[in-house]
């Protein structure tokens, strides 16, 4: 399951986290908008159920989250200096729509005629 914040003010809408989200459910994945909490990652992640974070925007497109710290306790989400699985499917994925390199099939692109 992928869970992001639900929009609420401090998490905007953006045409990158919308698209992100689209593109999971596409492939079948399970996609939760609601609240998150700090202590929610840290159980995750103490219970080996947190696989990967990342982040989305404009600039970034998909960045993966090395590791979190909020002044007392540090995880550590990736040890090999590499994207996760689906960090950089989702990368790929979406980065390949906007280059032509894969097909869209949700009519996001757009041909400009001079």
């Amino acid at each position: 399951t992928f869970v992001t914040p639900e929009l609420n003010g401090s998490i905007l809408p953006g045409i990158t986290r919308a698209s992100v989200l689209e593109l999971l459910r596409s492939l079948g994945e399970k996609v939760e908008e609601r609240k998150l909490s700090l202590e929610e990652v840290y159980e995750a992640y103490d219970n080996g159920k947190l696989e990967e974070v990342f982040l989305c925007g404009t600039a970034a497109v998909i960045a993966p989250v090395g590791e979190l710290f909020d002044g007392t306790k540090k995880l550590e989400l990736i040890t090999d200096n590499k994207p996760g699985e689906w960090t950089q499917k989702i990368y790929n994925l979406l980065t390949g729509i906007q280059l032509g390199k894969v097909e869209d099939k949700f009519g996001w692109v757009v041909k400009v005629e001079e």
